[in-house]
């Protein structure tokens, strides 16, 4: 919807976006990252008039070690932060209502593709309800189990099941957090958490990530995943510490994470894939949102420019990156070792003070 937008402002662009439900998915209240990065492409459509009540900026990522509860660290994010340009937290659904307003009558809904034909100049797309479209350029964005990249690639790139799971809700106001105006990290053994405002009145995002194997035939029955017993099973696996609030979390979700193992290049200059339909990475770097709209940015520039050759290498240099920080986030978050622990605790007190090795860890992501 962001690469839309910055279409629609163009003259030379005929555009439509299909998606497969019968509606674009508006689930309330789960929370999302920005990044000045991203936030910055998306002041081209306006956000930075986004209604002030509906976004906050945190100042800080608060680490804390779950055993104890005790404070780790702190992390100064808004060092990052320009005028019209500073990290952001919000709903999803409020990013997503404000992307739509002006596609209304471009989206077409319950169009699921059944078949690409790109034989040819023009790309044809057919769908399940027998129609057919015709276009120059086709944009794939529909997530890490790409329908449109498996009939392209014929299943030869599929993403992998990574042994986590990540539990997400909701946290009131009301509730007795730590601290209701920064991003707060807890740290534990194969285990981590953490907790941030969407709003101004004090409403709290919670995801955390969990190690869990899943037998094979389990990743693919994900009716699993609302199942009563199941859900029980895995919360009597999180930490003690965390059961203290567990009741308090609403509209409790779980859900296995797939991460991608290899760039699928199509030969076809004019098809391109975008967001988790490109590459998927681990949610330990909070960059998922922003590398998306980074995607949608560098895509539409390179139309624009003619340069769409050199879009999969740019974008692959830049997701390597970003996909590196979160595997290695996701180790050094989960280290089960007292031991390790200890050591990690006290360079992480040195790493978030050193100006230096910030610009190089966060500020090559946060400044491109």
């Amino acid at each position: 919807m962001f690469i839309a937008n910055l279409f629609k402002k163009s003259p030379n662009y005929q555009i439509t976006v299909y998606e497969k439900n019968h509606s674009i998915n508006l689930e309330e209240g789960y929370g999302i990252q920005l990044s000045v990065n991203s936030v910055k492409l998306l002041n081209k459509i306006e956000f930075n008039k986004f209604e002030k009540n509906k976004k906050f900026n945190p100042d800080k990522i608060n680490f804390y070690s779950i055993k104890n509860l005790n404070k780790i660290c702190d992390l100064n994010i808004s060092d990052f932060n320009s005028k019209d340009c500073k990290y952001t937290t919000l709903k999803r659904s409020d990013l997503v209502n404000f992307l739509k307003k002006d596609l209304e009558n471009l989206i077409k809904t319950n169009h699921s593709i059944s078949k690409i034909d790109h034989a040819n100049q023009k790309i044809k797309i057919t769908f399940k309800n027998n129609e057919a479209f015709e276009c120059d350029y086709l944009i794939i964005s529909d997530g890490v189990f790409s329908k449109s990249k498996k009939l392209i690639s014929k299943n030869q790139d599929q993403p992998r099941y990574n042994d986590t799971l990540a539990i997400r809700g909701m946290i009131p106001s009301s509730s007795n957090i730590i601290d209701k105006k920064n991003i707060s990290l807890f740290l534990g053994p194969n285990f981590h958490y953490v907790i941030y405002p969407v709003t101004q009145n004090g409403n709290l995002n919670f995801i955390a990530i969990m190690k869990y194997k899943l037998a094979t035939n389990e990743q693919k029955n994900y009716s699993l995943f609302n199942d009563n017993n199941f859900i029980k099973k895995i919360l009597d696996n999180v930490p003690l510490e965390m059961m203290k609030f567990l009741d308090e979390i609403k509209e409790l979700k779980i859900f296995p994470i797939f991460v991608s193992d290899n760039f699928f290049k199509i030969k076809n200059n004019n098809i391109h894939f975008i967001g988790d339909a490109f590459f998927a990475f681990p949610p330990s770097f909070a960059q998922g949102a922003s590398q998306s709209i980074e995607d949608a940015y560098e895509l539409f520039k390179s139309i624009e420019n003619n340069t769409e050759d050199s879009f999969f290498k740019n974008r692959v240099s830049k997701t390597k990156m970003v996909n590196n920080r979160s595997k290695f986030n996701l180790f050094a978050f989960h280290l089960s070792s007292p031991f390790t622990s200890f050591f990690r605790d006290i360079f992480l007190k040195k790493l978030v003070k050193s100006k230096k090795f910030l610009e190089f860890y966060l500020g090559q992501i946060y400044k491109s």
